[in-house]
This record gives C-alpha cells, sequence and structure tokens, in this order.
C-alpha cells in the first residue's frame, strides 16, 4: 500500500496532471505524468472506470496491483511528480503479476525511473 504522502488526493489534482501533463500510452492503460519542480516524492493516482471493470472487486484488484508495483519500485523512481494511470478494457483480463510487470516496464520507457 501507497503511503499518503505518495498518493494523488482530490479532484483538482487529478484534472491538472490529465489536463497539463504528458501522456504516455502502454497496452493496458495510459500514464498521465506532470513535473512538479520540487524535490518531495513522486505523487501517484489510479483511475478505472465502470466501463473498463464492472464489478468494484476486479476494480480494486487492478488498482491495488498497480499501486504494489509502483510502491516496490518507489526507490528508483524520480521525485517531483505527478501521475495518473488511466486503466483500459483490456486491464481486467489481467493477472496481478502481468499488471505489476507493466506498470515498471512502462514507468521505465516513459522516463520516471533513475
Amino acid at each position: 500500500m501507497l503511503a499518503k504522502k505518495s498518493k494523488l488526493t482530490g479532484a483538482k489534482d487529478y484534472a491538472k496532471v490529465q489536463n497539463d501533463g504528458k501522456v504516455f500510452q502502454s497496452d493496458n492503460f495510459g500514464i498521465a505524468y506532470l513535473d512538479r519542480n520540487d524535490k518531495n516524492p513522486s505523487r501517484f493516482g489510479f483511475i478505472i472506470s465502470t466501463k473498463i471493470a464492472k464489478d468494484a472487486v476486479d476494480r480494486n484488484r487492478c488498482k491495488r496491483a498497480m499501486s504494489e508495483a509502483v510502491r516496490i519500485d518507489s526507490v528508483n523512481l524520480l521525485e517531483g511528480y505527478d501521475v495518473v494511470f488511466l486503466a483500459k478494457t483490456s486491464i481486467s483480463n489481467l493477472s496481478t503479476t502481468d499488471i505489476m510487470r507493466e506498470v515498471s516496464l512502462s514507468l521505465r520507457k516513459a522516463g520516471l525511473m533513475k
């Protein structure tokens, strides 16, 4: 589980990242990220709508898997970014380990790792 200081809170934070940030697309989700120009830890948010997964159990499983992958990689992540993961329909068919692997790979490709 991510620490509270590592989570995006509030609709304004999510909207700012989505509107002003850069976007990286992978097969199963998009990553919107915004450089805050500070040395505070990066903050993360996860969006999985009911269109993606109808059951709350499935949505929460995907969020937990993405959150855990970010937590494990947190020592290698760059500081000062706000990052939002936007899930695509295909993510609900993946196993937890596949989701975690793709999150790590995508963060690396987006240039958010040290």
